[in-house]
């Protein structure tokens, strides 16, 4: 069961747990969250946003917006308001700080290419080595004009102006990059086309689609047409079903174990989850589904079975991304193990994750076989505790205090207040529902 050191600490100890029961209510998704915030700051209106995601990198966005002169608050219910003023912001008297977060940068920098103005947008170390030029070329190619360290890597600096429409094929899928083609073709002349190798979620259409505008999807191409305009809305945001993962793999390593996850995000290009965890033996069942501002949402019952290994590769790979950590971190324990290809993409996350995860699982006596572009973990090992770093990355951090549970002795997690990033509460809830 995990021990959280004094307050002033960075390093968790996670101790052996023998089953995992409970309730678990997950904050709001941060990828919803993250694109209401900045399409309210476009529109006109007051928007309220219910279960708005407590996620510090979410908390970035509202900085931001904030300083581009939209006011936001926290209402008495809880909820986060933000004031719109149409689609022209004002211009910053100062960098724009993303902080840990590259969903606020990759994102906003669309809005950004639009605004008659120049802003710079910079971040931590971890975000200052990450790549940008998968939308540095599109919102060039659109008309912005921007300059950036070498490789492409913040901080950037955009001058907005005038855009107009292209069609753009990305060589990599990714939905952040799609969202900020979408967003900068609100203020393009014309009809803006971001056609995909591989479908991935699709939040920012169904946001935009909640905000009034209008966006075609067909195969997995989007469009949008310039010089639309944005009402305020009031939403609910869903469970954020890659947090739920942590929850979900934590049952699925002790047979019996039984939890409840209510008001999750089930929108389909993000719920292939399940299915991998219902083929590796989790017994899972989803009730009251409900549709709120386009997404669905449900509760999600899960029990612990026994743990089969599986293959992840392309598009499940991609719909995958950011819950591998996890399921890597507890492949040792599967019965066939975890093979991972397609995944070059982890290499450039906050953290290099497959280095990350290769290195922390050999720490715990496991043999991993690392590659360019993924990993082998073969299954049927027995795992001992050991003092692992986070690399400063939220996933790393959670990832290993699951794997930690089932692990023979104590594990302390170095850095583990990086979890933050994601999931605040994070070491309090697994704590709640150990045994």
């Amino acid at each position: 069961m995990p021990e959280s050191l004094p307050p002033d600490a960075s390093s968790v100890i996670v101790r052996p747990a023998h089953a995992v029961r409970g309730i678990v209510r997950i904050l709001g998704d941060k990828s919803i969250s993250h694109r209401y915030a900045m399409l309210a700051a476009i529109a006109n209106g007051t928007s309220r946003f219910h279960n708005f995601s407590a996620a510090r990198d979410c908390a970035s966005t509202l900085n931001c917006i904030a300083k581009l002169g939209r006011e936001w608050r926290r209402a008495d219910d809880g909820a986060i308001e933000i004031d719109g003023e149409g689609s022209h912001l004002r211009a910053p008297t100062e960098p724009l700080d993303c902080e840990n977060s590259g969903s606020t940068m990759r994102m906003l920098s669309g809005i950004l290419a639009g605004q008659p103005f120049t802003s710079e947008l910079i971040g931590d170390d971890s975000l200052s080595r990450r790549p940008m030029a998968r939308i540095i070329k599109p919102l060039s190619e659109m008309g912005a004009s921007i300059s950036a360290s070498d490789g492409g890597r913040p901080p950037l600096k955009i001058q907005g102006g005038t855009l107009k429409a292209i069609h753009y094929k990305p060589e990599v899928a990714s939905a952040q990059v799609k969202s900020c083609v979408l967003f900068a073709g609100l203020f393009a002349d014309g009809e803006t086309v971001i056609d995909e190798p591989i479908r991935t979620r699709d939040h920012g259409e169904i946001a935009l689609r909640a905000f009034g505008a209008e966006v075609e999807r067909k195969g997995n191409a989007s469009r949008i047409v310039g010089g639309q305009r944005l009402r305020a809305i009031e939403a609910h945001v869903p469970g954020d079903l890659s947090s739920a993962a942590f929850f979900l793999c934590a049952a699925a390593l002790f047979p019996g174990s039984q939890i409840t996850l209510p008001g999750i995000l089930m929108n389909p290009t993000r719920a292939r989850l399940l299915d991998i965890l219902v083929q590796m033996g989790l017994k899972v069942s989803v009730a009251h589904l409900e549709e709120h501002q386009g997404e669905l949402v449900g509760t999600i019952e899960a029990r612990g079975a026994e743990w089969k290994g599986t293959v992840l590769a392309g598009a499940d790979t991609a719909s995958l991304i950011d819950e591998i950590p996890v399921l890597a971190a507890i492949a040792p324990y599967s019965d066939g193990g975890l093979e991972v290809r397609d995944a070059k993409e982890l290499r450039v996350k906050e953290s290099d994750r497959i280095a990350a995860v290769a290195a922390n699982l050999r720490k715990m006596g496991a043999e991993v076989e690392e590659r360019p572009d993924g990993m082998r973990i073969p299954g049927g090992q027995r795992l001992h505790g050991a003092q692992l770093d986070s690399f400063g990355d939220h996933r790393i951090a959670m990832a290993f205090a699951v794997a930690a549970l089932r692990a023979e002795g104590d594990t302390t997690i170095i850095g583990a207040d990086a979890a933050g990033v994601s999931y605040p509460a994070f070491f309090e809830e697994l704590r709640n529902i150990t045994e």
